[in-house]
């Protein structure tokens, strides 16, 4: 899942909880420190604890990961074809 925001973090962690394996991918390495260590960024009912719990059973992950940069580099190039 790219993202940590509202539709990332809460997709992760409820697909998550039907026991899929997700890794949460942000280029920000402060939010994935803090995500890891059980800070939920946002305000959501009951995420935290839903968290905590897919976390501790190794069903969601999280990572800093160069993909996110690669994503957003295809999309900008491939705009830039479309509009010429």
């Amino acid at each position: 899942m790219i993202g940590t925001g509202y539709v990332g973090l809460v997709s992760g962690v409820c697909l998550s909880d039907f026991g899929h394996n997700f890794v949460c991918v942000n280029k920000d390495p402060s939010k994935i420190e803090m995500l890891e260590s059980g800070n939920v960024l946002i305000c959501e009912p009951d995420l935290d604890e839903l968290m905590a719990k897919v976390f501790t059973a190794g069903w969601l992950s999280f990572s800093v990961n160069s993909i996110v940069d690669q994503a957003e580099r295809a999309v900008s190039r491939n705009a830039r074809i479309l509009r010429s």
